[in-house]
């Protein structure tokens, strides 16, 4: 099975960017050098300090739907392929791009188009960034759910591209459960809109649900309708501190098992929280050697307080209810604590796995170290079971720091099967991009991928959309 190759012939960058000049004067085109290079990789991909620098793509920096339409025309005129691109805060590969490629980049497509609080509704284009919305929707007494841990610097539209998750899924899901209608722009440069503005809705297939997570290759989402809810009353933060991680993982099923349902439930294991301390002087594995860090929200706030904490001290847990600046801090350190220096290999990822096979999946952790000689360590939205493992590794003195060993990658290649293993899936909310496309293959059957093959083929049949991506 292969991704359908152009059927324009190849007439190359260089005349497609004459005629840009000519056709779209008014578009911003950088073309391929060294000071596009930035728009090669995304942050998943992003070379080491010291790799050599090498050209990079064209990049065009549309301001209108209008001007998308134009590029995305131009581009199949001359067998040019196009990488969408928002922020390039992915993860997984998905919006990496060759010399002979074009970039559209949709961060000028930045404004708030819309927002209704009647009928809970914001439309937005794809380049606003989640922080922006939320500043805008904070006044009026909501917010937009979704919350990457990039969400100061993440766009909606790349969000929308990967169905995002974020810190909050555990209550109010991922990126997929708060759009409700997409306008994207097809291969043949026709402007399409699917969904709906309404809550409900089902006249015709679910396309909404088809364009999310889709990561860029069956059009450009050039405008979104999103939901948007009422800030709680109250929110509250807990500290569930464990003396093992094992501990701390088998803990989980006590609040899944209770009645109460936080908005968010992260898990750090014993490897995390000493990394963190290492890179902020924070102090968190004095008080434990596990931690699910827990918000709750909204009506009743002391019941639910009340009966999560007798849950969680059942499971052996040390539970502290923590002040609103220490919880600031707490939710930093989740977000952006860790961090590796450039002394250390390592490689990231993301899986998820039913939430009772949690605590197995970070049992099997210590042989997957010991088999490859690296550490293996993870954060965990433990409300949907999405884990985010780390895979780490010195770098011995005099040793070239961009030759990463095959281990690290082999062990990262060790935990998604892991994954697998208990029912899990290559990905929960980073994509396949690049990075995955050998593993996404593994879970899913020959029959599924060839619909999904042809559902590509249908909307792009040149295959114009980031090619070599997500399928």
């Amino acid at each position: 099975m292969s991704v359908p190759t152009a059927i324009a012939p190849f007439t190359g960058v260089l005349a497609l960017l004459d005629d840009l000049r000519d056709e779209a004067p008014g578009i911003e085109v950088r073309p391929p050098s060294a000071v596009t290079a930035e728009f090669s990789f995304d942050a998943g991909t992003a070379p080491r300090t010291g790799a050599p620098v090498t050209d990079g793509p064209a990049v065009a920096f549309p301001t209108s739907v209008t001007e998308v339409r134009q590029l995305v025309r131009l581009a199949a005129r001359h067998g040019v392929s196009i990488v969408p691109r928002g922020a390039g805060t992915g993860l997984s590969g998905g919006a990496t791009a060759r010399a002979e490629q074009l970039v559209v980049s949709t961060e000028r497509l930045n404004r708030i188009v819309e927002v209704s609080p009647a009928d809970e509704v914001a439309v937005v284009e794809p380049g606003v960034l989640n922080a922006s919305l939320n500043e805008r929707l904070a006044p009026l007494g909501l917010f937009y759910a979704p919350d990457p841990a990039s969400w100061r610097i993440s766009t909606i539209g790349g969000n929308i591209a990967t169905n995002a998750g974020g810190l909050r899924c555990a209550k109010y899901g991922v990126t997929r459960e708060s759009v409700l209608a997409l306008d994207v722009v097809l291969a043949d440069g026709s402007l399409v809109s699917v969904g709906h503005r309404s809550i409900k809705g089902v006249t015709g297939l679910d396309l909404v649900s088809l364009f999310v997570g889709s990561e860029g290759v069956l059009g450009i989402v050039v405008g979104a309708t999103v939901r948007i809810r009422p800030l709680p009353v109250a929110r509250r933060t807990l500290t569930a501190f464990f003396d093992s991680t094992a501990a701390g993982a088998a803990a989980i099923g006590a609040i899944t098992a209770s009645r109460v349902r936080p908005s968010v439930i992260e898990f750090l294991d014993e490897i995390t929280l000493d990394g963190i301390d290492a890179a902020q002087n924070s102090g968190l594995r004095a008080r434990g050697a596990a931690l699910l860090l827990i918000e709750l929200d909204g009506f009743g706030i002391d019941e639910q307080t009340a009966e999560l904490t007798a849950a969680l001290v059942a499971a052996g847990a040390r539970v502290e209810v923590e002040s609103e600046t220490d919880a600031e801090t707490l939710w930093e350190l989740r977000r952006s604590g860790r961090r590796f220096d450039a002394d250390t290999w390592f490689a990231g990822g993301d899986v998820a796995v039913p939430k009772s096979r949690i605590a197995e999946v970070f049992a099997r952790f210590p042989a997957i170290a010991d088999r490859f000689g690296v550490d293996v360590s993870a954060v965990a939205h433990a409300g949907d079971g999405n884990l985010h493992p780390v895979i780490s590794l010195p770098i011995p003195a005099g040793v070239d720091p961009t030759a990463v060993p095959a281990a690290v990658h082999d062990a990262a290649d060790a935990v998604v099967r892991a994954a697998l293993a208990v029912g899990g899936t290559v990905s929960g909310e980073h994509g396949i991009g690049t990075v995955k496309r050998a593993l996404a293959a593994e879970e899913l059957s020959v029959r599924v991928r060839e619909a999904q093959l042809a559902v590509k083929n249908a909307l792009d049949p040149a295959g114009l959309f980031n090619p070599g991506k997500a399928l």
